[in-house]
């Protein structure tokens, strides 16, 4: 019987909330195979929890600054150990510091803005007796920027050309900030994970009896759900459900080029 180890059934419970016994079998069943045991898993019709591996654990804070021009940004996030700290006028001043050098001197490298502070981060600690990290940053440019950051736990920062203003590129960056999409447009989910969703949702309608042209029907009908949850334009904007994204952009000749959205903790 192959061997599973323990680290590797952390994962799999942190990442679907199912118990350590059920996890251990479901690795075995899949040969230590991670994704490979969540889809087993799914098509079981096992309830998982699902969660994102990108659970949020650590504090700290994200801020974004954007030049006067608007075509040049970045987004920092920036760890400690407590809220406390977090909330600490010297850390934030820091973090201040950190992404006001970032940008004015367009520093790109995530190892070159660490060992520029790492005097300062090392005097930071001795005082706040807390470790402080510069854990990311991403850069972005483009014709029209915006920003939104909430509470300092969750920053978006978008990229867009066309007729647009300050205020509806904050909205949208609400709307990210609120729904998560992972993608602009349907056109950028990669062919695998398509095919890797359908094959599951499939899988679950013919195991529960369904004709193959209803499983077919019900899948496409999960898909669409499945794409309405990671695909911007096609989510229902959130200041106005009446109408989606893609329809808000097409109203006012805007294209969304790109963006990213950073949550505190995530992924570590």
């Amino acid at each position: 019987m192959i061997n599973i180890n323990s680290d590797l059934i952390k994962e799999l419970r942190k990442r679907t909330g199912i118990g350590v016994v059920e996890c251990k079998q479901a690795l075995i069943k899949a040969n230590g195979d991670l994704e490979l045991a969540i889809d087993n898993m799914r098509k079981s019709g096992l309830k998982t929890a699902y969660k994102k591996s990108g659970h949020t654990t650590s504090s700290g804070l994200i801020a974004v600054e954007i030049t006067s021009s608007r075509q040049y940004g970045i987004m920092i996030e920036i760890n400690c150990e407590t809220d406390f700290v977090a909330k600490d006028s010297t850390f934030q001043e820091f973090a201040k510091t950190v992404i006001i050098t970032a940008l004015n001197e367009k520093i790109h490298d995530i190892n070159v803005l660490q060992t520029r502070f790492e005097e300062q981060r090392t005097n930071l600690i001795s005082k706040v007796g807390e470790n402080i990290n510069i854990r990311r940053f991403v850069v972005l440019t483009g014709d029209f920027l915006g920003c939104y950051v909430h509470g300092f736990k969750i920053g978006v920062i978008v990229a867009a050309s066309g007729n647009t203003t300050s205020d509806l590129m904050k909205h949208i960056s609400m709307h990210i900030a609120a729904r998560s999409p992972k993608y602009i447009n349907v056109h950028d989910v990669p062919t695998d994970v398509m095919i890797r969703e359908n094959n599951i949702h499939m899988d679950i309608a013919m195991r529960s009896g369904k004709s193959y042209k209803i499983s077919k029907k019900i899948t496409e009908g999960r898909m669409n759900k499945f794409l309405n949850d990671i695909v911007l334009t096609k989510q229902n904007f959130i200041m106005d459900i009446n109408k989606t994204v893609e329809e808000l952009l097409i109203e006012y000749h805007v294209k969304i080029n790109n963006f990213a959205r950073f949550e505190l903790g995530e992924d570590m």
